[in-house]
């Protein structure tokens, strides 16, 4: 007897559907899976055995053969756990009913007839995923999201997840998701005995309206003087630009970067969706929070590894410029990571998504983020200190400074000098302009993008791709004339002139004018000054 179910594999950020197919044949006690599966999946052969008797479900004492089909495509981690269980169970034909008494269940073993387990289990529009205890209890499984995506996408009906998943399965509207605590309990369902409630949850998820203890901690109003940096970050929460900081020690390079946060605009549903399934296939997606409500900081040390930072590994995994997608990246001490690991950031900052390669195909991963990364002018960084006096040489300063490549700088669309801050204004009394009244004035500029690109794919002006630029970048004849003698005396490149043109474009955003003026321009040239070094 043979039976077929319905699984999910997770490829990059997607899944694709899987059978399941289990085959029970006369001959000695024998459990095989087959199908390309992982160690992980092989062991399931165990982690199923025991789940299943531990349950009271007779396991066959035959010859068993799983297949996990196509077979070309690999399978891992422990999410077939749950359909090979099932598929076992459906071709064995043995159904558990719920029990009389608590004395015992194996009494209330039932053989369905054929026809009705045709009927109630080989359902083509229901779809399985789970890890199995040894008890039978179901754990949850990564990358619920993408399954539930991918089942809704092909027409599937149901979804079958632990209790666990179920709130982040639900996140996919028109697919019913049954929440399982057991393999006892499922076999129940399955066999029309104690129906297992649909999931269903009315809780609204609260999208950056309360403040959470990082904005508590890091508040703009607790950054004493920086006028000129904290415009920048304004610029960079309004228009998701890139930004390099360069200082001496303890000039507040590394406060400016954790209160940027606390200014960003809140994620919409399409971006939570977006960056949850992105956490949800690397595992890091908190058990109380099926759904990422508040944009990604990231801030990997500068010991980390090419694969840690933009992904890959034997079987691709998301990295940090992933995990930052639509929120940030910093990187502090900039100079100091490896320079291979650097240049990797090139293409992902161009083209916003990382494109791994293998031999057996190729996976793009998002990483829409900002970049935001801080620097010493030099190894001692007193270099540009104009009150302490620096100890490098030239050289060593020249070798320290090529450490960063002309081409990823001139991917980073604001530099700034961030100086060390006077006696005076650390002594200050007077609150700043707190996060609360700069955010706001970041949203409305996001608003602006957002109404003004819709239909272009298109959230905010750093994304906006070159051929745009024209329709919604124009500048009059005397901001034109004023680029022309900049481009030329500072030798900027095509890249840095389109990019000046979007930073303009989010500065008249931010003063709400619908063009862009001289003044605009003016200002977003003064952060260009120092790439022109």
């Amino acid at each position: 007897m043979s039976s077929k179910i319905l699984s999910a594999a997770i490829v990059g950020l997607d899944a694709e559907l899987v059978e399941v197919e289990a085959d029970i044949s006369p001959g000695l006690s024998h459990f095989t899976i087959v199908g390309l599966p992982d160690m992980a999946v092989q062991e399931s052969r165990e982690r199923v055995r025991a789940a299943i008797k531990n349950s009271d479900l007779p396991f066959p004492r035959t010859r068993v053969t799983v297949n996990l089909a196509p077979a070309d495509l690999k399978k891992e981690g422990p999410s077939y756990d749950l359909p090979i269980a099932v598929a076992i169970l459906l071709a064995s034909k043995f159904l558990i009913l719920p029990p009389k008494t608590e004395e015992s269940k194996i009494k209330n073993l039932e053989i369905l007839p054929e026809k009705k387990v045709v009927e109630n289990l080989l359902c083509p529009d229901a779809l399985f995923v789970g890890e199995l205890a040894l008890d039978g209890i179901l754990r949850p499984v990564n990358g619920i999201l993408a399954v539930a995506a991918a089942a809704r996408a092909r027409g599937i009906k149901i979804l079958y997840v632990p209790e666990t998943n179920a709130r982040e399965a639900s996140l996919i509207e028109n697919l019913e998701i049954i929440p399982v605590k057991n393999i006892f309990q499922l076999a129940a369902h399955l066999a029309g005995k104690n129906l297992i409630a649909p999931f269903s949850c009315e809780e609204p998820f609260d999208f950056g309206n309360t403040i959470s203890a990082d904005e508590e901690n890091f508040d703009m109003a607790f950054v004493r003087g920086q006028e000129y940096a904290k415009r920048a970050l304004e610029i960079v929460a309004a228009g998701g630009h890139n930004l390099l900081m360069s200082g001496p020690p303890g000039s507040g390079k590394t406060l400016l970067s954790k209160t940027l946060p606390s200014i960003l605009p809140a994620l919409t549903i399409d971006e939570a969706l977006e960056v949850t399934r992105v956490y949800s296939v690397a595992g890091l997606l908190p058990p109380d929070l099926p759904l990422m409500i508040r944009r990604p900081f990231r801030s990997p040390h500068h010991t980390a590894s090419n694969v840690s930072l933009v992904g890959g590994g034997t079987w691709p995994r998301p990295g940090e410029v992933s995990l930052s997608h639509r929120g940030i990246l910093f990187l502090d001490e900039l100079p100091e990571f490896n320079r291979a690991v650097l240049e990797s950031l090139r293409q992902p900052l161009e083209d916003g998504v990382v494109t791994i390669s293998r031999a057996s195909g190729s996976l793009q991963f998002p990483a829409k983020f900002i970049l935001v990364a801080a620097r010493n002018p030099c190894p001692c960084g007193f270099n540009t200190d104009p009150e302490k006096f620096c100890t490098c040489s030239p050289s060593t300063i020249l070798r320290y400074q090529k450490k960063i490549s002309g081409p990823l700088l001139d991917r980073i669309d604001l530099h700034i000098e961030v100086p060390r801050v006077k006696f005076e204004k650390l002594a200050e009394t007077e609150v700043a302009e707190s996060s609360a009244e700069i955010k706001k004035r970041a949203e409305r500029a996001r608003s602006l993008q957002r109404e003004r690109y819709k239909g272009y794919k298109v959230l905010t002006n750093a994304e906006l791709p070159s051929k745009l630029i024209k329709d919604f970048c124009q500048i009059d004849g005397p901001s034109q004339e004023f680029l022309k003698n900049a481009v030329t005396q500072m030798r900027l490149s095509a890249r840095a002139y389109y990019r000046l043109l979007k930073i303009s474009r989010t500065i008249a955003d931010l003063s709400g004018e619908e063009k862009i003026l001289l003044p605009h321009v003016a200002e977003a040239l003064q952060y260009r000054a120092k790439a022109a070094e």
